[in-house]
């Protein structure tokens, strides 16, 4: 039998990723495994403001830093909490990058990531983070899909 004991949970704090972290507390209380949760803040690219005023990057990481610890000390009731370990990680950088570098330096077991099923366009122009961590993962992936949202055929 496979052994899980490390989960990495990847969340951007969609509906998509809530659905997901169902499966992951499922599968960490079922193996008994520390629960890795991870929230990767992209790096901005922001315009020059009006007259050529530069906005303060560093308080924007900061403030979006507080926000998702503050987000990530919320998403595990407290009923799981009393049956595994749960780790959070707040990283700086591209997504799928940081998630594998993650997913590495942890050793975990499994990755649980929900995808948001984007097609077409919006696929090519945003890519997927989902599909590059499957590709890139040094482990099994579980990719989680919402079960309200309609997926359209290419």
């Amino acid at each position: 039998m496979i052994k899980i004991e490390r989960i990495l949970f990847p969340t951007d704090f969609s509906t998509y990723a809530k659905h997901a972290l169902k499966y992951s507390l499922d599968f960490a209380v079922e193996h008994n495994a520390k629960l890795y949760i991870i929230h990767v803040i992209p790096e901005l690219t922001l315009p020059t403001g009006p007259g050529g005023i530069i906005y303060p990057l560093d308080e924007i990481y900061d403030r979006m830093e507080e926000e998702a610890k503050s987000q990530l000390r919320h998403m595990v009731p407290k009923r799981f909490l009393e049956k595994i370990t749960v780790e959070n990680i707040v990283e700086h950088g591209v997504p799928f990058l940081e998630i594998v570098k993650a997913a590495k330096k942890y050793t975990v077991d499994l990755i649980v990531i929900a995808t948001h099923g984007r097609t077409g366009l919006s696929h090519t122009l945003l890519g997927s983070t989902t599909e590059k961590v499957v590709r890139k993962a040094p482990c099994p992936v579980l990719c989680v899909k919402y079960p309200e949202h309609e997926f359209v055929l290419p």
